[in-house]
């Protein structure tokens, strides 16, 4: 299935739609998520001396922000979402990039790390080498990025108002590898379930 010009604005415009429209509730229900395993996965593996500048890609709301403020890193936002991206910056004090994921203009070697938890999904497969180089490009050398996505069978389509596509753990490593990443670890979440009853697939890479 190849995606047309319009049918790759229309996601990323009814996606982000959707999200500017339940940004309040969003960041309620989501306040307590606990994602630290995520946060000590990304962290474990970044080498050199802290503090860490970390992207938060997708950050919504600013939740994560604030989690890595507290811990002493140098944490800079980015989201799509108007709303989320308003909401980061007044509830982090941090500095939130508004970007369509798909018209990305990042800054070279500028981050230690880049976490990316429950957003990479949202991105069609088609243009997903493309953000995976500009991220890429945006870690340092050495750099480590960490992503959290709900898994699947390599099916892509809308769920509701929202666009996703769901990869398996070799697809994935395809992808990565295949944008210039070494993989260091990856697991599935939530911790100590059986494997069905985990929908999140984590992995952490290294830019060489």
């Amino acid at each position: 299935m190849t995606l047309k010009p319009d049918d790759l604005n229309q996601i990323t415009s009814t996606t982000l739609g959707h999200y500017n429209t339940v940004a309040e509730d969003f960041r309620e229900g989501t306040r307590d998520h606990d994602v630290s395993q995520n946060i000590d996965a990304l962290l474990r593996h970044i080498q050199g001396a802290a503090p860490f500048t970390v992207l938060d890609f997708g950050c919504g709301p600013g939740r994560d922000l604030q989690t890595f403020t507290r811990m002493g890193h140098i944490a800079v936002g980015l989201d799509g979402s108007e709303r989320f991206a308003q909401m980061a910056r007044e509830d982090s004090g941090c500095e939130v990039l508004q970007q369509d994921f798909l018209k990305l203009d990042l800054p070279a070697e500028r981050f230690d790390g880049i976490f990316a938890n429950a957003v990479l999904f949202h991105i069609p497969k088609q243009a997903l080498p493309r953000v995976l180089k500009q991220l890429h490009g945006a870690l340092k050398p050495g750099g480590v990025l960490f992503s959290s996505n709900p898994r699947g069978e390599n099916q892509e389509g809308w769920n509701g108002p929202r666009y996703g596509a769901y990869h398996d753990l070799e697809a994935w490593q395809t992808l990565l590898t295949t944008a210039g990443f070494v993989e260091l670890e990856h697991y599935y979440r939530p911790a100590g379930l059986p494997r069905e009853q985990q929908p999140w697939l984590a992995s952490v890479w290294r830019r060489p």
